[in-house]
Parts: structure tokens; C-alpha cells; sequence
């Protein structure tokens, strides 16, 4: 406990699955708790559940495809706590077509929501960061899908691998602000996102199959390595991403 102590830290699509997972564990590690997402009556319902286990919550209805909406969210953290530590680039969403049947609509939306969500974020939130002159850490949420083939899913793919390099080279760029920046590639993790297509694939999902713990990984098991990267502990690591997703990329 206490890991967090005095940080503030913002996550985005935190009203549920893995984003409220990591909020709630953040708060329950001391840190203030900025929770956003484009669901207002989901994050009402997160920062209920933070403030009534003792914990301290800010929340923002957030449309992170939207750079206004990024600008008025640093507002309203910088009113609040005047400062921003930790940002952890959490929203996403999940397309499964392949090249020959997906549509340009569909394309625009993943990448929008899951690539250029990201540079907005690391755009506007290191500008805050950057006001503290303490430095601070971002963590972006890539997939293990940006270093394996599946034959599908073209344009999550092709988003998680941009968040990857964005990764590599925004850890360059805000290093002489002190400011790491670091990628955390979950696997089959049982969220909601993920549960129609593990059970649409009936059990077991070809891609627990090839993963060799035999499982799909739980939303806390991601977490735990996003507030380890989120904290002090890792002040020494940046550029780096972590693989949580029990040896699927190396079978």
C-alpha cells in the first residue's frame, strides 16, 4: 500500500473493464484519481466506489478521439490538484475484420480511438507534467497483438502496433523532462471487451491454445504491472514494453 502517495494520476476509458481495475488499485496505492471516459454514468459509478472505499476521485466524461476535449480535461486536473504524475492511456476499442472486409468507416474509428488517442494524451498530458518540473510517467496500453499475426483484426492491429513505437519514440523525446514513458501488452485478458470473442470462439479460444499458462489473464494481473511502472519503482525503466500475457508471443 501507499506506492502512489501524493501522486495524481490520470486514466482513460477507466469506467470499466481494465481502466476501473486500475483506477480503483491507483487509489487504493494513495494516488488522486482522475477517471475518464466517454461514459459519464461509468465513471459516476467508478468514482463512487473509490470515494466510498476512502479513496480520492476526479471525474471527466472524456472523448478521447476529441484534442478540445483533451485540453478542458488538463483544465479541470490542473483547477483540482494543479499537477498531473502518472497517465496511463487505457481506452480502446476492438475490431476484428481483416483487409478484405473491413470498411473505411471502421478503420477510421480504431485507429482514432486506439492511435491517435494516444499522441493527443502523451501530447497533452506531458504539457501538465512538463508545468510540475517533477517529471512523471505514462503508460500506454498496447496488445500483444502488435507483435504477432492473427490473419484478422487489421486495423487494432495495426493501432496497437503504432502505440508501441509512439511508445519508443515519446520516451525520447520527454526523457530530458524526466518524464518515462513505457507500454504494457496484455494478451487474452477476460474483460468485457473480450468476453463475446472468447465465447464465440467456443472454449478454449485457439488463442489460449497457443498461450502456454493455458489461461486468459485477469484484468488485475495487468493492472499490477501498469502501477508497477506507474510508480517509483521503476524510475529507471522507460521505452520499454512489458508482455503480460502469459507466454503467448514466444510459442
Amino acid at each position: 500500500m501507499g506506492r502512489l502517495n501524493g501522486k495524481v494520476a490520470l486514466i482513460t476509458g477507466a469506467a470499466g473493464g481494465q481502466g476501473a481495475v486500475e483506477a480503483e488499485l491507483f487509489a487504493r496505492e494513495g494516488a488522486k484519481v482522475v477517471v475518464a471516459d466517454i461514459s459519464a454514468d461509468g465513471v459516476a459509478a467508478v468514482v463512487d466506489r473509490v470515494e466510498r472505499a476512502g479513496g480520492e476521485a476526479l471525474g471527466i466524461e472524456l472523448n478521447v478521439t476529441d484534442e478540445a476535449a483533451w485540453e478542458s480535461a488538463m483544465d479541470s486536473i490542473r483547477t483540482r490538484f494543479g499537477r498531473l504524475d502518472i497517465q496511463v492511456n487505457n481506452a480502446g476499442i476492438l475490431s476484428l475484420e481483416g483487409i478484405a472486409k473491413i470498411d473505411r468507416g471502421e478503420w477510421d474509428k480504431v485507429i482514432s480511438v486506439n492511435q491517435t488517442s494516444v499522441m493527443l494524451g502523451m501530447k497533452h498530458g506531458t504539457a501538465l507534467m512538463r508545468e510540475g518540473g517533477s517529471g512523471g510517467s505514462i503508460i500506454n496500453l498496447s496488445s500483444t497483438y502488435a507483435h504477432v499475426g492473427s490473419g484478422g483484426a487489421v486495423a487494432y492491429q495495426a493501432s496497437k502496433g503504432a502505440v508501441f513505437i509512439m511508445t519508443k519514440t515519446a520516451a525520447v523525446e520527454f526523457a530530458p523532462d524526466g518524464i518515462r514513458v513505457n507500454s504494457v501488452a496484455p494478451g487474452i485478458i477476460e474483460t468485457p471487451m473480450t468476453r463475446e470473442v472468447l465465447a464465440a470462439a467456443g472454449p478454449p479460444h485457439p488463442d489460449i491454445t497457443r498461450t502456454p499458462l493455458q489461461r486468459a489473464g485477469q484484468p488485475i494481473e495487468v493492472a499490477q504491472t501498469v502501477l508497477f511502472l506507474a510508480s517509483d519503482e521503476a524510475s529507471y525503466i522507460t521505452g520499454a514494453e512489458i508482455l503480460v500475457d502469459g507466454g503467448r508471443t514466444i510459442t
